[in-house]
């Protein structure tokens, strides 16, 4: 049971039309869609366009763009934990003789390989995929490498190219066969397809200084496919939207999903706004850090955020080249939903059993003279807080074995253990060789370098 609306209030509905009415008439966009999804579910459309009464429903395919690498990094995962691949493998171990061959596969998913942000000549977007009929073509031999690998964050198209082929030739088929079984199927998004199918809206670019248009080609980008290919509708990215929010075991784990949401490649300042996971950007936007994409090919933007605070995501489909700012649009969205219905928390309520050994581990414990406070939360987890300022905690979870994991900050992926005593009671907690004890420095003989004799001293 939940205590979020059923939908959104019509005070929310009006102020996310607005905003989409906005967006349409001052970007000089033919048409768009977008939509906000709550707690895994779409919980409002709203769609405007230049023809009256033609506005396009949540089933019309908009080509996504980039996007698409989004899937493509989730069918990579995959192979990952399944064990078919290593993300730190160079490329060359299991697809040899491109000219990124040194780049590892973390790098690749995470635009810091330092290879070309683009292919050669000519512009890939809107030219005919048969112009680079093998890996070979998508990057120049002699000036594939821009940076050094590993160092900083160069987007890259031709990086997912390798990528799509990548998944290509570890399962021996095309890679978007694959995405439809492995993702697209599971995930019941039978309207996200390789090439438009109807209905779809056309890609158009609007002059910049007149209200004219053109039309942009339809183009079958071949292996550079990945990078930009895929077509999709505001009802199956919403889908999409509550996959990269919670998981789907029958697709990816929500613990994978939660590594490529992860900043990969440190910002280049402390006020970023923006920088990349593993397939997945982050964005900060009013105050708030989303995840999702921004999408664009020739006569198309798209965008898709997620705020995992407010439970909410947005997308947003346009079919203009240039105006509409598709990604901007979707995380205005969040931010109108969240200021006009704030997530209601889940009320709280106590533990189902006691289980009294653990909860005597609560309460203060000391690393050194540094007070922490340990709570006991659901599923048997521990949360270590601090009191002191600058100090280091996470929160853990249990495992089958009586040790507990932590799950963020300085202390994720270390081992909190109990250890006791010759009579049985306990000594001290063990977190990856930092000892906590109950009392600052003390009982002395679990104190690694032991306590001075003479104890606690005044000036």
């Amino acid at each position: 049971m939940t205590d979020q609306p059923d939908e959104l209030l019509p005070t929310t509905r009006r102020a996310l039309l607005h905003r989409i009415a906005v967006t349409q008439a001052e970007g000089r966009t033919p048409s768009l869609i977008a939509g906000v999804v709550r707690d895994g579910r779409l919980v409002w459309s709203g769609a405007r366009s230049m023809v009256d009464g033609h506005a396009p429903t949540p089933d019309v395919q908009y080509r996504i763009g980039s996007l698409t690498k989004t899937f493509v990094a989730v069918l990579v995962l995959r192979l990952r934990d399944e064990g078919r691949l290593d993300l730190a493998d160079p490329l060359e171990h299991h697809l040899p003789g491109t000219p990124a061959d040194g780049a590892t596969i973390a790098q690749l998913l995470s635009h810091s390989a330092g290879i070309a942000a683009e292919t050669p000549e000519p512009w890939w977007e809107r030219t005919d995929g048969s112009l680079r009929p093998a890996v070979g073509d998508l990057l120049d031999r002699k000036n594939a490498l821009k940076h050094p690998a590993g160092r900083r964050f160069h987007y890259s198209n031709p990086g997912y190219a390798l990528l799509g082929s990548l998944v290509e030739k570890l399962r021996g088929e095309p890679w978007g066969e694959v995405l439809r079984r492995e993702i697209l199927t599971p995930l019941g998004m039978d309207r996200t397809t390789l090439f438009p199918e109807h209905p779809h809206a056309g890609g158009f670019a609007v002059h910049p200084w007149a209200d004219v248009m053109l039309p942009e080609p339809l183009t079958d980008t071949g292996l550079m496919g990945p990078a930009g290919q895929l077509w999709s509708t505001a009802a199956d990215l919403a889908r999409w939207a509550a996959f990269l929010a919670d998981g789907d075991d029958r697709v990816l784990a929500a613990d994978t999903l939660a590594e490529m949401r992860r900043p990969a490649v440190g910002p280049d300042s402390a006020d970023w706004t923006a920088t990349y996971g593993l397939g997945l950007q982050l964005r900060r936007h009013e105050g708030r850090v989303l995840y999702g994409h921004a999408g664009s090919m020739p006569g198309f933007t798209a965008g898709i955020w997620v705020s995992e605070s407010d439970g909410l995501a947005a997308i947003a489909l346009s079919n203009a080249t240039s105006g509409a700012n598709s990604p901007l649009l979707a995380a205005q969205l969040i931010t109108l939903t969240a200021e006009h219905e704030p997530r209601i928390p889940a009320p709280w309520r106590p533990l189902p059993e006691v289980d009294e050994e653990l909860l005597a581990l609560t309460g203060p414990w000391y690393w050194g003279s540094s007070p922490y406070t340990l709570h006991l939360k659901a599923d048997r987890g521990l949360e270590l807080t601090a009191l002191a300022a600058g100090s280091r905690e996470s929160r853990f979870r249990a495992e089958p074995d009586g040790t507990w994991t932590g799950l963020d900050n300085y202390y994720a992926g270390e081992t909190l253990r109990v250890v006791r005593a010759a009579d049985g009671t306990v000594s001290h907690l063990d977190l990856g060789s930092f000892v906590f004890t109950r009392e600052p420095y003390g009982p002395a003989p679990a104190v690694p370098g032991g306590v001075d004799p003479q104890g606690w001293q005044g000036s």
